[in-house]
């Protein structure tokens, strides 16, 4: 039986409990993504009748795409991703539909991030309702459904290697984004990385926009993806390198001049695009505890059965055409990793060597007692699969600004490899609210109401949670111990 100092018809007066403020605005459905598969769900709600919110976080703040979020701009935007009122003149024309849903009702929210969802359930019971919350540069706020869909899309997969970790190295998610929506890319003569559909795609969108295409490069011994699309890539007369993989990426003051590949061959680009895979954006649905799966022909980790929830587009997962996405990833992890000396980068942010995490160190710039450094990954094995969330803890790597962005799947991959295992035996590293980098100042209620402000000077009736130390024995403290020493009320 618990005891408390203070009663109010038996609930804690201290406690949020109903404090919680009604979101802003209701709707029968929220959709998050204004893809093709978001905006086809937004004109089919609209088209029954019912209240939508389309929200959509295109354009991205140049802040945030400097740190790699949500694609792997990899540093080579250029300074027109500065101007926002020209790029949301760019996404809102790139993308006609848009303008089908405003006039079908939809509600429209471009440059809006949804940074998390909450229910109600274990951990979790003063809501009002399930409410996704939203932002935007200037502030932040939750709204309330009673359908939600996902339509995030699909994220970069970076795998590191000598070099990655400098201007130039991006992602083919991000290319396809600044050169079809963004009009904003600053590369001139590309080396892509992969061989796949996504590959395959990236290479002639590139052509098409003009820009030079050096090769893709395959550890495998053909193509990967579509045959109809490979044809099309040679007919451009682009090179394929097969059986090969990029083992240097060399550069100077503004990134990346020419990769040195296993083979040998030196080539002159100013950008290598990894086009490796894609992972489905499931960090909403992680966050707010739903369930995901394992599906290697749908690219990775994709969303389970999960109640008030559909996800459509390719974070529901990608198109099966009966490849399996995990093994080559890994096939192309276990070959970087031979290219790659202890002292290479995993974590970009934290500056995390494989070293560092093969070791289970943490990053140079802190201090390793002796007891750290007696640690390996080998001792942690040995009590059973190593979790992601224990490595980045002890490592830091995953922490940074990018969320864990350029290096969460790469670490699933290494530590899964050194456990000589499968990707699927390494739990899935989880994901928190906010799902985005946000400043406190979005994040922070200002309105905070004073039903809300009451009590927060002590915590759950014990008067010392915020009195300084020096400052204990006084009349309220004394108060407080006589208090304990009659007995809590009930």
């Amino acid at each position: 039986m618990s005891r408390t100092m203070h009663v109010n018809n038996g609930t804690d007066p201290h406690a949020i409990g109903t404090k919680l403020p009604a979101p802003e605005a209701r709707y029968d459905v929220v959709v998050v993504g204004a893809g093709p598969a978001g905006l086809a769900a937004a004109l089919a709600g609209a088209g029954e009748g019912k209240s939508v919110l389309l929200v959509d976080e295109n354009p991205i703040p140049g802040a945030a795409m400097g740190n790699d979020v949500p694609l792997l701009f990899g540093g080579r935007m250029t300074t027109a991703t500065q101007n926002a009122e020209r790029m949301l003149e760019t996404v809102f024309m790139s993308e006609p539909m848009l303008e089908a849903a405003m006039e079908a009702g939809v509600e429209v929210l471009l440059g809006t991030s949804a940074w998390g969802v909450y229910r109600n359930g274990p951990g979790v019971t003063g809501l009002p309702e399930s409410v996704v919350a939203l932002a935007d540069k200037d502030r932040g706020w939750i709204v309330g459904y009673n359908q939600l869909i996902l339509a995030t899309g699909a994220r970069d997969l970076a795998i590191g290697f000598p070099g990655w970790n400098q201007p130039g190295v991006m992602g083919a998610a991000a290319l396809e984004r600044l050169l079809a929506h963004y009009e904003a890319f600053a590369g001139k003569r590309v080396l892509i990385v992969g061989s796949h559909d996504l590959a395959l795609n990236a290479a002639l969108l590139a052509r098409e926009k003009g820009v030079e295409v050096a090769g893709l490069v395959e550890v495998r011994s053909a193509p990967q993806g579509d045959a109809a699309l490979a044809d099309a890539v040679r007919a451009a007369q682009i090179p394929f390198y097969l059986e090969d993989a990029p083992a240097e990426a060399i550069g100077g003051i503004d990134g990346v001049e020419r990769v040195r590949l296993l083979s040998g061959a030196v080539i002159d680009v100013d950008t290598v695009v990894l086009a490796i895979g894609l992972v489905p954006s499931i960090e909403l649905i992680d966050a707010m505890g739903g369930k995901r799966v394992l599906d290697g022909a749908r690219g990775g980790y994709i969303p389970g059965e999960n109640a008030g929830v559909t996800c459509v587009g390719d974070c529901a997962g990608l198109a099966d055409t009966g490849f399996d996405h995990v093994e080559y990833r890994m096939e192309w992890a276990r070959e970087l990793g031979k290219l790659s000396a202890p002292d290479t980068i995993v974590c970009q942010c934290e500056e995390v060597t494989r070293a560092d995490l093969l070791g289970v160190q943490p990053p140079r710039y802190l201090e390793r007692p002796a007891p750290m450094q007696a640690r390996s990954l080998n001792t942690l094995i040995q009590d059973g699969p190593p979790n992601p969330d224990q490595i980045k803890r002890l490592t830091r790597a995953g922490m940074g600004v990018c969320q864990g962005r350029r290096c969460r799947d790469q670490v699933a991959m290494m530590l899964a490899m050194a456990a000589d295992g499968p990707f699927g035996s390494v739990p899935l590293a989880t994901h928190r609210a906010p799902v985005r980098p946000l400043p406190l100042r979005i994040l922070a209620d200002w309105e905070e109401s004073e039903d809300m402000r009451a009590g927060w000077d002590v915590w759950f009736g014990i008067p010392t949670q915020w009195v300084p130390y020096r400052d204990i024995d006084t009349p309220r403290e004394r108060e407080h111990q006589e208090a304990i020493a009659e007995g809590w009320s009930l």
